[in-house]
């Protein structure tokens, strides 16, 4: 019998990262933005209060998160501007995103403290993520692997020019 693998040697970046992450050590969404690269850090539209940027660990190609620039963490403390504007931001992803692909449908949201899933707690973001019919299967609950089509980079190419 053969023995099949399947090498996703871009997961031992997230593994470290999500054992080791503190936000002693900074916080991606103050970070990022002030790199000065955005193509290199996968900045896809940058607005007066928020911006928006692809997920380095994406659950299927396409999926991308909206930040405000202000580090806040709690929903009550966002100011209507920021609000509006990554109100604003989230429809043009999602628009940029059903261009590029046309998924059958989006999961949308954000998920508030470390108890609800939050990988950075401290900074609000909003989620949108391409879902297909049958883009589920047995890898990521077996295998605890994602099986994705297309690498970051190309992700990057399809949707950067989608925004105005």
């Amino acid at each position: 019998m053969t023995e099949e693998r399947l090498w996703t040697p871009w997961r031992m970046e997230y593994i470290k990262s999500a054992t080791t992450s503190d936000e002693a050590d900074g916080c991606i969404f103050c970070d990022l933005p002030r790199v000065g690269d955005d193509a290199k850090v996968y900045i896809l539209s940058r607005g007066e209060r928020a911006f928006v940027i692809l997920n380095k660990f994406p659950y299927n190609p396409g999926h991308l998160m909206v930040a405000p620039f202000r580090h806040v963490g709690d929903l009550a403390d966002l100011e209507a501007e920021e609000l509006h504007e990554t109100a604003g931001l989230l429809r043009e992803g999602v628009r940029a995103i059903r261009d590029a692909w046309e998924p059958s449908g989006f999961n949308v949201g954000m998920n508030l403290g470390r108890v609800a899933g939050a990988g950075v707690p401290g900074h609000l973001h909003w989620h949108a993520v391409p879902r297909w019919d049958g883009d589920t299967n047995f890898m990521p609950v077996i295998g605890q692997t994602k099986v994705l089509p297309e690498l970051l980079d190309e992700t990057y190419e399809k949707l950067a020019p989608l925004f105005p």
